[in-house]
C-alpha cells in the first residue's frame, strides 16, 4: 500500500499473489506476512499471507547448482468489514447494534518457465456475511504472467475476478417477500512495469488497469533503499482517467527487517491517505522469512 498497490510486476521483497499470481516463483526463502489497518468508522482490514518457492532438480544434477524446474505457492486469508452499525425497529428503537464482513480466501501456483517468464494462476473463494441470515459465497479465477527483459525491467499482465460473483437471497429475512439477485464482479485487466536501479537502491513501479465497469486507473509507487535492510516507499492510487470526481489516494510507508540468527523479522507501516474520512488509514504488518 505504501507504492500505491502498483505490484504486479514488482519481484523483489515480500510477494503476494493478490498482485500477481505469477509472482510466487520469485519469493527468496519461506515468507509469512500479517497486518492490521488502523481505520475510521468502525472498519475493519486484517490480512495474513504465506508464500513459498520450490525447487525441483534433476536426479541426474548431484552438483543441485541449477534447479529443472521452479514451483511457487502463495495462500492467505483478506478479511474486511464494518461493526458498531446502529439497528433499530420500524418505530425507531434500538435494537442493537450490527455487523457486516467479507473474506477473500486465496491459493495460487505459479511456475517459472525460462529465466525470463513465469505464469500463474490463483483461485479465490469469497463469503460475504451482509445482515443475520443473508450471506453469499462467490469463486473466481486470477490470471498472471511476467516477463523479466533484464534485470531492470519487469513487464507483466493479469486478470483478475474472472467469473466472479455474489447471488443474493433475502427470503430468510423477508420471507415471501423476499427476492433473489445477482452481482457480478468487474473483471479487472492490468498491464504493468518495473525498474530497478540495484547501485541507487530504487524500486520504481507503474500499473494500468481497465475494468468493464468503465475505469481507468493509473497506480505507481517508489522505493529507496536507504540503508540496509530499511526502505523508504512512496506512491499513488486509484487515479481514474474515467471520471475526474475519483479522489486519487496519495500514500507512503517503511519496512525495517533485523535478523534473528537464520530469521528475518520486518516491519511495515503504511500511510494512505482516504478521502470522505474523519481520519486517514494506518496500516501495519509484521514479516517473517525463514
Amino acid at each position: 500500500m505504501g507504492m500505491g498497490n502498483a505490484m504486479s510486476a514488482v519481484t523483489e521483497g515480500n510477494l503476494v499473489s493478490y498482485y500477481n499470481p505469477a509472482l510466487s516463483v520469485f519469493q527468496e526463502r519461506n515468507m509469512f506476512q500479517t497486518s492490521y489497518s488502523f481505520l475510521s468508522l468502525d472498519r475493519s482490514l486484517n490480512f495474513i499471507n504465506f508464500t513459498r518457492k520450490f525447487e525441483f532438480y534433476s536426479s541426474r544434477d548431484t552438483s543441485r547448482h541449477t534447479p529443472s524446474a521452479i514451483a511457487g505457492l502463495s495462500l492467505g486469508i483478506i478479511n474486511s468489514g464494518v461493526g458498531k452499525i446502529d439497528g433499530r425497529d420500524n418505530d425507531g428503537v434500538k435494537t442493537g447494534n450490527l455487523s457486516t464482513s467479507e473474506n477473500q480466501f486465496f491459493i495460487a501456483l505459479a511456475n517459472r518457465f525460462s529465466g525470463k517468464f513465469a505464469a500463474g494462476l490463483a483461485a479465490k473463494i469469497y463469503y460475504y456475511k451482509l445482515y443475520e441470515d443473508i450471506n453469499s459465497t462467490g469463486f473466481g479465477f486470477d490470471l498472471g504472467i511476467l516477463y523479466m527483459l533484464n534485470e531492470q525491467w519487469n513487464f507483466s499482465l493479469m486478470i483478475s475476478d474472472l467469473n466472479t460473483k455474489y447471488e443474493w437471497n433475502t427470503s430468510p429475512v423477508f420471507d415471501v417477500e423476499g427476492s433473489t439477485s445477482t452481482d457480478h464482479f468487474p473483471v479487472l485487466k492490468k498491464i504493468g512495469v518495473r525498474y530497478r536501479n540495484r547501485d541507487l537502491g530504487i524500486i520504481g513501479s507503474a500499473e494500468f488497469e481497465n475494468s468493464n465497469a468503465e475505469t481507468n486507473i493509473i497506480r505507481a509507487g517508489i522505493e529507496y533503499n536507504i540503508f540496509e535492510n530499511f526502505f523508504l516507499r512512496g506512491g499513488l492510487d486509484n487515479w481514474n482517467l474515467s471520471n475526474k470526481d475519483y479522489e486519487m489516494n496519495p500514500s507512503a510507508g517503511f519496512s525495517y527487517f533485523y535478523g534473528l540468527n537464520s530469521i528475518l523479522v520486518g516491519i511495515d507501516y503504511a500511510f494512505v491517505f482516504e478521502p470522505y474520512s474523519p481520519f486517514d488509514r494506518h496500516i501495519v504488518g509484521i514479516n517473517v522469512k525463514f
